[in-house]
């Protein structure tokens, strides 16, 4: 079960306990009967997203009113997790490969046509950057289960579905309705506007929903005739038509006007995976719930929770209450395991450069976490973060701050190998803590990574 920092630190003193992972801080119990213990129910709840994925771990819990007695269920946080993905990364990096290959195989040399020669795809084939998005998070969940009782997961079935919200048939007030009225619309104006007022570019004060083309003047509800705009902004625009508005500002008319009709690729990202990635969550045997981004920030709304990724993940599904969600979130960025490819090349295809062909030096790889104590020289001092090696055995370590470089090999001392990800923590929400009060949390480390 999950505990607080200074429990943690009181077992490991005694010798009850040794250290398990160092980021996240995980620890594990050497001297307890596992047969006679005693586990609170817990979930872990995911927020997918394109670029982000927010994860978190609930203590499921009931209260009983004394006077109705009637029982109401919601969740304490344990912890928070962000998990960054590198999709776009990916979806670059073999965008880049198939020109240089193409460029090679045009005027380079000659080798002849071969048609069908990929093979068909597989039914529910996705393509490499959206599978990684699934990938990392079905691993992050299965190491929060190695690491905490898991007995249940919930999951948000996001689905922008801009087709159907197109069409005036479905566009009107009989597509939404009832107590999540408005929450799917608004959520999909503000992924594709930024969360901001297009109109003066304010942020972080309430936004009302705006028609482009005013209804006083025909019209319709239609997703492409809405957008954001603050409280001031829309009272000055009034009923007049958004050319007329920004007839002095022809720039911000184009840009609004443009990503009126800019696709959302995140969301056409989020779309491709939803299914695969709950596929996949049913498949580790746990139970799944599932629940709509509406649901999610009707939530968020009603407990007035801040926005983000892992809170999001929170209040995902039907909930009650919520409490102790104010913890720090532990940042999960996917920076991979290195590359295949050991030969740099040019902007033609050509190579320009050779990287070593073995990953390791005296026993270093780049993305170790190491610990470097220099005793003497420029460099003296203590540091701790990332490791990046180079075949002279001199090495840059990226800390919290800043990049030390020319640090010798034989001052390093190793603390955890390379998993494919950065490490690095947010602080906690400054808003009042709603809900039951704190609960409780699992061991954090603060040490840069």
């Amino acid at each position: 079960m999950p505990c607080t920092e200074k429990r943690a630190r009181q077992l490991l003193e005694r010798g009850r306990a040794r250290v398990h992972h160092l980021v996240p801080f995980v620890i594990r119990i050497i001297d307890l009967d596992v047969n006679s213990c005693v586990l609170q129910p817990l979930s872990v709840k995911l927020d997918p997203g394109s670029k982000f994925t927010g994860l978190a771990v609930v203590r499921e819990v009931e209260v009983i009113a004394p006077d109705t007695g009637e029982i109401t269920s919601g969740v304490a946080v344990l912890n928070l997790f962000e998990l960054m993905h590198r999709g776009r990364q990916i979806s670059e990096a073999l965008t880049a490969r198939s020109q240089m290959r193409r460029r090679r195989r045009s005027n380079l040399r000659y080798r002849a046509p071969r048609f069908l020669n990929r093979g068909n795809q597989q039914k529910g084939w996705l393509a490499p950057s959206l599978q990684h998005r699934v990938d990392t998070t079905l691993a992050w969940v299965g190491r929060i289960r190695r690491w905490a009782p898991i007995n249940r997961i919930a999951s948000e079935l996001v689905r922008f579905d801009m087709q159907l919200m197109q069409n005036a048939e479905v566009s009107g007030v009989e597509y939404q309705q009832g107590e999540l009225a408005g929450f799917e619309v608004r959520e999909y104006l503000l992924e594709k506007f930024g969360r901001k007022c297009v109109y003066c570019d304010a942020k972080e004060v309430p936004l009302q929903v705006e028609h482009i083309h005013p209804k006083a003047r025909g019209g319709s509800n239609r997703v492409s005739n809405l957008t954001l705009a603050c409280g001031a902004c829309n009272a000055k625009k009034g009923a007049r038509d958004i050319k007329e508005f920004l007839a002095k500002e022809p720039a911000r008319l184009a840009r609004i006007l443009a990503q009126v009709k800019k696709p959302l690729k995140d969301a056409a990202a989020v779309n491709s995976t939803r299914w695969a990635l709950v596929q996949a969550l049913k498949a580790t045997g746990l139970p799944v719930e599932t629940g709509t981004g509406g649901r999610t920030k009707f939530n968020r709304t009603r407990f007035d929770i801040p926005k983000s990724h892992a809170l999001d993940a929170v209040c995902v599904g039907v909930l009650d209450f919520a409490t102790g969600w104010s913890v720090p979130t532990q940042m999960l960025k996917c920076t991979g395991r290195g590359s295949y490819q050991r030969t740099r090349l040019d902007k033609f295809g050509f190579p320009r450069g050779y990287l070593m062909r073995t990953k390791r030096v005296h026993g270093f790889g780049t993305g170790d976490l190491v610990r470097a104590d220099v005793p003497a020289g420029k460099k003296v001092g203590s540091y701790q973060g990332r490791v990046a090696v180079r075949a002279s055995g001199s090495f840059n370590i990226q800390t919290g701050t800043e990049v030390v470089q020319g640090i010798s090999h034989k001052h390093c001392r190793l603390a955890q190998r390379a998993e494919g990800y950065g490490y690095f923590q947010l602080q906690s929400s400054t808003k009042k803590d709603a809900g039951l009060g704190r609960a409780g949390r699992t061991t954090r480390s603060t040490s840069p990574a």
